[in-house]
């Protein structure tokens, strides 16, 4: 375990390594839906300290502040990035090494609060988001945003189920990445199924905006051409063909969302 003052100085160093990498990640990503950097880049903060961080744990000798870091590694247990829910408040992107929450972008909310937090993880309120309620809950409230069942791409629907639309009419899908991908597939798409009916039907406009953007792929993947199915059904449809076992399919509908465009203005 770590004391206190061993906390504390790795926060600190942990500051002072963001203020290596904020120049260059404030360039690259100055604004994420009208808000100014690090609002909302907790996960490219968190790759980059990561990165920097596994570099600092090769010098020899390690810096003194890290050496108690190094001694859980060097005890078998490892650096793992995260993703998941914080106090069911907002999503975040953390390092976990052992019983440590490593919050390298905690300030990625609120500016105004300390750019690194380091908490035991049962006591830092973060953990694995367990259904898309919840991940919708936490949507809604915390990226501002409308959400609609996929019923554009039904095909997509029990591996991308959710349209988010922003207050200025930006949409996108969700949810896009590892875990909740791995949700869907563990759950043979129930999960996505539950919870497909709570959600309202998206707007024509944006249906046609999308389909209109579909339609200037090129060679369009056939699970974005019309389906007679809708997005509930296909869930059903999925899960007796084994779809939620097959990686292979799975990378196939990656494929398809990642030749959408990342969003379109409604």
């Amino acid at each position: 375990m770590l004391t206190a003052q061993q906390v504390t100085d790795l926060e600190v160093y942990l500051a002072h390594l963001r203020l290596k990498i904020d120049p260059a990640l404030a360039q690259k990503y100055p604004i994420f839906a009208g808000k100014p950097y690090p609002l909302g880049r907790c996960k490219e903060v968190r790759n980059a300290i990561q990165e920097l961080l596994k570099a600092e744990l090769a010098k020899e000798p390690v810096a003194a502040p890290l050496q108690p870091l190094k001694a859980l590694l060097d005890s078998g247990l490892t650096l793992e990035p995260v993703w998941g829910s914080l106090r069911d408040e907002y999503f975040q992107n953390a390092l976990v090494v052992g019983p440590w929450y490593l919050d390298a972008a905690n300030d990625t909310v609120n500016p105004n609060k300390p750019r690194v937090e380091i908490r035991l993880l049962a006591e830092s309120g973060f953990g694995a988001i367990t259904s898309f309620e919840q991940f919708v809950k936490i949507a809604r409230s915390y990226w501002e945003v409308d959400v609609y069942r996929n019923e554009i791409f039904p095909a997509l629907a029990p591996f991308l189920p959710l349209v988010c639309v922003s207050h200025t009419g930006v949409s996108w899908f969700a949810a896009a990445n590892d875990d909740m991908l791995l949700l869907a597939r563990d759950s043979a798409f129930e999960l996505v199924e539950r919870m497909l009916p709570t959600l309202p039907a998206p707007p024509p406009a944006l249906t046609d905006k999308w389909l209109s953007a579909a339609a200037s792929v090129d060679m369009p993947s056939q699970l974005l051409k019309t389906q007679t199915r809708s997005a509930q059904a296909m869930c059903q449809h999925y899960r007796n063909e084994g779809k939620h076992q097959d990686i292979l399919f799975r990378d196939e509908v990656v494929l398809a969302y990642l030749s959408l465009p990342v969003n379109v203005q409604v």
